[in-house]
């Protein structure tokens, strides 16, 4: 008998309306043997509210009584399908995090998980029982606290779950039918991927792509979760197959680039005359690390004199402000003359497998960019993609231009 975890996001059971349809697609894999797990997110836009409680309760809140606020979303929708499929004559029952438990650390907000034990899950299998969880949350066993996982967090514990019980596969529900090789809002020529490779998607999901969280797709590959990403907005009764992620020799042929992706939410700061000396590197980027802000792209170039250097990198748009605060305050350690920002940048990718043995990918980009008038600011690569720093104007004009030399928008 086919075991199955099923993930369904927020827009997914935003009403009881979309709820039921859920259930639908439950029963449908139900009817064909399947053993079956749920795990749901809160309904769309509830998250959002509960922060905006803790928020307007007290600003400097608590973060473990935040946790115990925001991971209620997820129960009110695990217990309302529960309640929808009794109804439907199909044994179910919800199950909190801690229940099960999905054992985390105690980081309020972004905890990781640790341990999962399936055991009590699978043995309700035998009763013909369907799970239903709620994502998103877990339990910290040193301080008996509700912990949560961060924005995107039941697409971690589906795929968690779905390690724990040993499922067949975990296919994540969302309001696209796949991976498409870019955004179709952008491309419109942009195609759906019958499969995609663990790495690639990994790839995209960092750089861009909002179809799957980052640590999800991590686990996924560590754990080797044959994972699909599908549509719950399909016919139930008639759903299409989705996408797969799945391991590179799982896809027959495999093209030189798969995807494009692209990220507004990108800022640069640029150090001018930095003292080209031992650990000044580590002057500028250890402050931000420890207040948690991430690093992307870093480009150095030396000076003429020999003695100074410019360093170019980039932060998300949210940390650009206070980066440039350590910075400005660390100007002294650091010792530059001159510091700059812009927030007017764009991030622009092209992913695939197929580089690692196709050489001129990049500048093959570099030209097309350039007879478009691009101008590029920074640029990093890595052994299945490159990245380019672009004005945020000519972020879309990019996308079209590179899905199109690529041959992405031929079917």
């Amino acid at each position: 008998m086919a075991r199955l975890l099923m993930k369904f996001g927020g827009t997914s059971v935003a009403g009881i309306d979309r709820i039921r349809n859920v259930a639908r697609h439950v029963k449908r894999e139900l009817d064909a043997g399947a053993e079956i797990a749920v795990v749901v997110s809160a309904m769309a836009g509830k998250t959002d509210e509960l922060v905006g409680l803790c928020a307007e309760a007290w600003p400097h809140y608590d973060p473990r009584e935040y946790d115990a606020v925001v991971a209620s979303g997820e129960q009110v929708s695990a217990g309302l399908l529960a309640i929808v499929l009794q109804g439907m004559g199909i044994p179910a029952r919800s199950w909190q995090g801690w229940q099960i438990p999905i054992v985390t650390t105690a980081a309020a907000g972004a905890a990781r998980i640790t341990g999962i034990d399936g055991a009590r899950i699978v043995e309700r299998f035998a009763h013909g029982e369907v799970a239903v969880i709620a994502g998103f949350q877990g339990l910290n066993k040193e301080n008996g606290r509700v912990t949560t996982l961060g924005r995107g967090g039941s697409d971690t514990s589906a795929v968690a779950l779905a390690a724990a019980i040993k499922a067949d596969r975990c296919d994540i529900y969302t309001d696209v039918d796949g991976v498409y090789t870019t955004d179709p809002r952008v491309v419109t020529k942009a195609r759906r991927l019958d499969r995609v490779t663990y790495e690639e998607m990994l790839e995209m999901a960092s750089l861009g792509a909002k179809v799957m969280q980052v640590r999800s797709v991590e686990l996924a590959m560590i754990k080797r979760v044959k994972t699909f990403v599908r549509s719950s907005f399909d016919d139930p009764e008639n759903p299409r197959p989705g996408t797969l992620i799945c391991d590179e020799e799982d896809i027959v042929e495999q093209q030189v680039v798969t995807g494009i992706a692209f990220s507004r939410d990108e800022a640069q700061i640029t150090l001018r005359r930095v003292a080209d000396r031992p650990g000044v590197a580590a002057a500028i980027f250890m402050p931000l690390a420890e207040a948690g802000i991430n690093v992307d792209m870093i480009v150095q170039v030396a000076s003429d004199d020999t003695v100074t250097t410019d360093i170019t990198f980039t932060v998300s748009s949210g940390d650009f402000d206070r980066a440039k605060a350590i910075l400005e305050k660390n100007k002294a350690q650091v010792g530059y003359a001159a510091l700059q920002g812009a927030g007017d940048v764009a991030k622009v990718s092209a992913i695939g497998i197929g580089m690692r043995s196709h050489a001129g990918v990049a500048a093959l980009a570099f030209k097309a960019l350039s007879e478009k008038g691009i101008n590029i600011r920074a640029i990093t690569t890595s052994e299945i993609k490159f990245s380019v720093l672009i004005d945020a104007a000519y972020t879309e004009l990019a996308v079209r231009t590179l899905h199109a030399i690529y041959g992405l928008d031929k079917s």
